[in-house]
Order: structure tokens, then C-alpha cells, then sequence
């Protein structure tokens, strides 16, 4: 069986860690070095499209909808949002590490199908909160897969989504009927009550990995 080949690295910025891409014939690994499980694997996106599948679906008839996704990953969420929204819509991606970016646009690109060329699409290289602090009233959808949930594996500084302020913060960033979907690894009833403690309606939404009745199982927060 071939193995997985290094073929790119990044630093988080503000953090110091470092990801690194894997490949293995048409296979996808994304790892934080000094570690041994996976962040990412390209066989393994059922609760990334799913993120964007829910979301998608309490938007579904909006005119024109604007949407803004929280983290490219390996371009699945994206590619799922793409492929359930019409052409008017507007997609909006904002991502950290900019290695990511130039990633899905090269060999990784192919494992979503290369999303980030839709025309619908728009690149923001940045910290997601950022956006969210900048932009009230501006999007139907919001979606967030940013690091591990709830309890942040990656950067500190994500921990700012999933609090009190952060989530007010997407809240006011929502336009009316708006909705606001983030992507777990596990489940954690005090988010859930964290997100109707300041008035949004929560359901949190268990999916698999792999695909419906396969993989580990995740967790999609909706909120409206």
C-alpha cells in the first residue's frame, strides 16, 4: 500500500503550529505536526457537507442569498453550500492560514471538485471573527467549522466563537430568517443552552463522518 507524502506545510498564524498536507494516490491527509491523529482526511467529509446541507436548507427560496463560511478545510463545506444554492448566490469563505488557500487551489483542490474557482465563490484570508465583528446584518447563512468546536484543539484564540460575545457577534451579522450553523466534533450541552441563553433557537443536529450511517459521530448546531 503507498504511503502518505509530505507535499505542503503552514504555520497558524498567531499560534506557531504547524499543519501539515499529506498525500497518498488520490487520498488527503491534513495533520498538526507533533501529532498523530488526523485534523482532515479527504475520505472522510460527511458531517463537513452537512454543515452546509442544513444550513442551506432553512434558506432555501431566499433571492440572492449571502452566505459566509467559517474555515476552507479541505473545500467540502464549501462544495456542498455551492451545490445546494443557486447562481445568484454568494459564498463567501474566510480562512486563516493562506497555505490553505493556495492547497485547495492546487492538488487538493480536486478532492471537493475544485470549489474555490466557482464564480460564486469569494476568498477572505483571515480570522473569521474579524468578519463577523465587521459585517451586521449582511448574511443568510453563516457556517463554522473552525477548529475542533466548542473546545478549541488548534488556536486559543477560536475560543472567542463559541462565546457569549462571539455568538452575539454572529447573531447581529445575520439578516432576518437568518441562520447560523457550526460544526462539532462532539457534542456539549452547555453551547446548546450558551445559544439560547441569547435568544437564538438551537437544535443540535447529529451526523457521521463518513457518510449517513458511517464514521464518528459529529455534531451541527443550527441556530436561528
Amino acid at each position: 500500500m503507498a504511503r502518505f507524502e509530505q507535499i505542503g506545510s503552514a504555520t497558524i498564524p498567531g499560534k506557531g503550529t504547524e499543519l501539515r498536507l499529506l498525500q497518498r494516490n488520490n487520498e488527503f491527509s491534513i495533520k498538526i505536526a507533533g501529532t498523530t491523529g488526523e485534523l482532515m482526511n479527504s475520505r472522510l467529509h460527511g458531517s463537513e457537507d452537512a454543515l452546509a446541507t442544513l444550513a442551506c436548507e432553512r434558506i432555501a427560496g431566499q433571492a440572492a442569498p449571502k452566505v459566509l463560511i467559517g474555515g476552507l478545510g479541505m473545500g467540502f463545506t464549501l462544495a456542498a453550500a455551492l451545490a445546494a444554492l443557486g447562481k445568484d448566490a454568494e459564498v463567501t469563505v474566510a480562512e486563516l492560514v493562506p497555505q490553505v488557500v493556495d492547497w485547495n487551489r492546487g492538488p487538493l483542490g480536486a478532492a471537493a471538485g475544485y470549489p474555490v474557482n466557482d464564480p460564486r465563490t469569494r476568498i477572505h484570508v483571515g480570522d473569521v471573527g474579524q468578519l463577523l465583528k465587521q459585517s451586521a446584518g449582511t448574511w443568510d447563512a453563516i457556517m463554522l467549522d473552525v477548529d475542533n468546536g466548542p473546545e478549541g484543539l488548534t488556536r486559543k484564540e477560536n475560543d472567542w466563537i463559541y462565546s457569549r460575545a462571539g455568538l452575539l457577534a454572529a447573531q447581529a451579522a445575520l439578516r432576518p430568517e437568518g441562520v447560523v450553523a457550526y460544526w462539532s466534533a462532539g457534542q456539549d450541552p452547555a453551547f446548546t443552552e450558551r445559544l439560547r441563553g441569547i435568544g437564538f433557537a438551537a437544535e443540535a443536529v447529529t451526523v457521521r463522518a463518513h457518510k449517513p450511517g458511517k464514521g464518528a459521530r459529529h455534531v451541527i448546531w443550527l441556530a436561528w
